[in-house]
Order: structure tokens, then sequence, then C-alpha cells
């Protein structure tokens, strides 16, 4: 099965990323098992955490921090949307 595309990225309260997939599905993603170190540890500015955005079929942040696509999608937990997010 062909992983769907992201369309949609926003960042929520406790390092989690709202994840919009272009065939309707919603998903959380945790990624404070992720922050540490010097690299990623930039992460904890929550400031600097908002600046997610997509890029090509991943997120990515500021200086350049992504996430694998395919761990986005399989570490993920989908969640129901009623109405409007």
């Amino acid at each position: 099965m062909l992983q769907p595309k992201i369309i949609s990225a926003s960042p929520l309260d406790r390092y989690k990323l709202y994840l919009v997939y272009e065939n309707g599905e919603n998903r959380i993603f945790d990624v404070s098992p992720y922050i540490s170190g010097d690299w990623f540890g930039q992460l904890a500015d929550r400031q600097y955490f908002k600046t997610v955005h997509l890029s090509g079929a991943t997120v990515e942040w500021a200086d350049g921090q992504d996430i694998a696509p395919h761990e986005l999608y399989e570490l993920s937990e989908p969640v129901e949307v009623e109405g409007v997010y």
C-alpha cells in the first residue's frame, strides 16, 4: 500500500503535530521522543516548534530538522474529526 501524502501539518501543545493526509485521514504525531541532543533539542523551544511546515513529502522546521514520512504515518495515531478542524 502506498503511503498517503501529507497535505497539512499544524503544531499542537505538548510537542504534537496534527497531520492531514490526502486520503482524508487526520493523525496526531508525538514529536517529544525525538527532542534531544543539539539538533533536535531545538524543538524543545515552543516558539521554534511552531515553525514546522511541509517540505516535500514530510515536515520540517526552520533549521532543517525533519522526520521521515513513513515514521510520521506509521507512528501517529488516527483521530476522528467531526465538523471543521
